[in-house]
């Protein structure tokens, strides 16, 4: 399977097993570092993930491009 065009060069971050304010503080400060237009791929399995993430990219200015969730985890793209 091939990535989504623009993501081959994504930045990916595993935070599977970290509870908040973590998967939040550790999304901030990779997306502080991201290129505009460069995507993140941030992997949860905190369920409080699904408000506060969104909530990030709304205080940022981020572009929150999906969300997908599978077995109790959550992929969440971010566009820079």
């Amino acid at each position: 399977m091939h990535p989504p065009e623009g993501m081959e060069d994504a930045i990916r971050l595993n935070l599977i097993g970290f509870l908040c304010p973590i998967p939040v503080h550790e999304t901030r400060r990779v997306l502080e570092t991201c290129e505009p237009g460069q995507f993140l791929e941030v992997i949860c399995d905190d369920p409080e993930t699904l408000h506060d993430i969104p909530a990030l990219c709304d205080r940022i200015d981020a572009k929150l491009v999906s969300v997908k969730e599978n077995s109790g985890e959550f992929t969440f793209v971010i566009s820079a």
